[in-house]
């Protein structure tokens, strides 16, 4: 494995930045689909540049979040605080970041922001799968040792292989990429179901706060917050407020004419 796919001179195109591009493409691809099949009036150039706006905002966040938790570092280093191509972004922050962005542009074209959250969920999934898959061939994102016999022993140049060189270690990264697509084909499934607007990407947060509750036990490195992984307060929080939406609008049951309309 290797971060780079192509190295011609100065020219370098990374598995990882190959990874986002391709959750970019087949991510507005498949939230065309689910745009159209719901109704709603966004045309195709809106929607790339929503899709645009979610992606840098998402990029944003995640590095602002990862670096808050690390400021201890980036405090004393402020120039390597911009420096994303050395790493450090924090899911759960791109999350907050193109959801805020999110919320902001459907509120400007008057879109109803559950049912566009609805309709984005399977692709904001299916692409945090692909890069799932950039981190793996960065050697990032790694597990703890293990004797287990899919264990991996990473390059010794990658973070992984610099902190255990010559150990296998969990591939964490693949068990949440695995996951990940299987969250994937749930939602995909349970997309056409008749429920009221916001079950699925809600239904999403729950199901991916569990994910990475579950892969973050065997992780080598996350943030802290405290004496506790910052994945499992943050999930925590997410589950929680999350299935509580889920109960108090009843989110399950069928959309009516009566039902209540919520975000737009």
């Amino acid at each position: 494995m290797h971060p780079n796919l192509i190295e011609i001179g100065p020219i370098v195109i990374r598995f990882y930045g190959l990874m986002y591009l391709t959750a970019f493409l087949v991510g507005g691809w498949l939230l065309g689909k689910e745009i159209r099949r719901k109704g709603l009036p966004i045309s195709d150039d809106d929607r790339w540049s929503f899709l645009t706006l979610a992606l840098f905002s998402g990029i944003l966040g995640g590095r602002v979040y990862y670096v808050l938790f690390n400021w201890s570092y980036y405090g004393a280093n402020p120039a390597e605080i911009p420096a994303i191509w050395h790493g450090g972004l924090a899911i759960h922050g791109g999350l907050i970041g193109g959801t805020l962005a999110g919320w902001w542009w459907v509120t400007k074209h008057k879109i109803p922001f559950w049912k566009l959250a609805d309709a984005g969920a399977p692709s904001i999934i299916l692409g945090q799968a692909f890069g799932r898959f950039g981190n793996f061939m960065n050697g990032e994102v790694h597990g703890n040792p293990t004797n287990l016999p899919w264990g991996i022993v990473f390059p010794p140049n990658s973070p992984a292989g610099q902190q255990y060189p010559g150990v296998p270690v969990h591939p964490a990264m693949l068990y949440e990429l695995v996951i990940n697509v299987g969250i994937f084909f749930l939602l995909w499934r349970l997309r056409t179901r008749p429920a009221r607007d916001g079950f699925l990407f809600l239904l999403y947060l729950i199901l991916y706060a569990i994910d990475r509750s579950f892969v973050s036990t065997f992780r080598a490195e996350d943030l802290m917050l405290g004496p506790f992984r910052a994945p499992h307060v943050v999930s925590a929080v997410m589950i929680v407020v999350a299935t509580g939406l889920i109960i108090r609008w009843r989110l399950w049951e069928p959309m009516t004419p009566s039902s209540p309309r919520r975000g737009g």
